[in-house]
């Protein structure tokens, strides 16, 4: 006897192919997507009357570092405040796409086991 009914197999189905469907609007609502990390520093310089050498207050700073790996190297790349802000987004929505990406992964192997019990019920 199978495990499930053919309509619960339907209604389960359907309930994949809903949230396939609002996984994918998420998607559509992302803008630029960007892979990295970003970080805020500040920085003591050299000059020893420098009063950036007695507070941590009066380090110079803060700069953007935006952070990623090309072709299995690390590449670092100093940012302006505006576009750091602009990043901060972009890598944001990169991850957010990832966990999206994830679901739809999760969503279709759902989908692929539903199906194989309904054809098995055939």
């Amino acid at each position: 006897m199978p495990s499930s009914s053919p309509s619960r197999l339907a209604k389960r189905l359907e309930r994949c192919q809903a949230d396939l469907k609002a996984t994918q609007a998420q998607i559509a609502e992302l803008s630029y997507v960007m892979q990295g990390s970003m970080v805020k520093r500040t920085k003591r310089c050299g000059q020893p009357e420098c009063r950036c050498q007695h507070a941590p207050e009066y380090e110079h700073g803060p700069y953007y570092q935006w952070t990623r790996k090309i072709r299995a190297k690390t590449v670092t790349e100093v940012l302006t405040p505006t576009d750091a802000r602009l990043y901060r987004q972009w890598i944001t929505n990169g991850r957010r796409l990832r966990r999206l990406v994830a679901r739809l992964y999760r969503i279709s192997e759902r989908a692929a086991r539903y199906r194989a019990q309904e054809n098995a019920s055939d």
